[in-house]
């Protein structure tokens, strides 16, 4: 029975390694942390995510939640929001300009860390489990 969750956990670890890094070599550059929660965000709006109701079934927060993060990242000057032009009532979250400099900040960090984490366990297992991950998995199995 363990090991139909392992993968999961696996994953998930992976995730936080990656975080914990990176916001310990942000702080140490200066920057700001920011939580686990508002990294994804962050994460989410650099993979093209934009609508804010989707950023919150993304995370699993309610809306309100959502709204109280992003307006916390609005007002931190590290991302703009805006009404949508094709429904007035949603909102659309991007970078904003002041931001740069910790997304700059940012992306040197993960690629020193993909080098880190190749040095650790081998450049072929950091191969293979990015192939993996770039595969299609289909859409998420909804029932059993």
């Amino acid at each position: 029975m363990a090991k139909n969750w392992k993968l999961h956990v696996q994953l998930l670890m992976g995730v936080y390694w990656f975080d914990n890094a990176l916001q310990a070599r942000l702080k140490k550059k200066g920057f700001k942390t920011l939580t686990r929660a508002k990294s994804l965000i962050l994460l989410n709006i650099a993979m093209g995510e934009h609508r804010a109701a989707q950023l919150a079934t993304n995370l699993g927060v309610s809306r309100q939640a959502m709204s109280q993060m992003l307006a916390s990242m609005k007002k931190r000057g590290l991302i703009t929001i805006k009404a949508d032009e094709t429904d007035k009532r949603a909102q659309i979250v991007t970078f904003s300009e002041q931001s740069q400099d910790i997304r700059d900040a940012a992306m040197t960090i993960l690629a020193k860390l993909e080098r880190e984490l190749e040095n650790r366990i081998g450049m072929r297992h950091v191969g293979a489990l990015r192939k993996a991950l770039e595969q299609d998995w289909g859409p998420p199995l909804l029932e059993d």
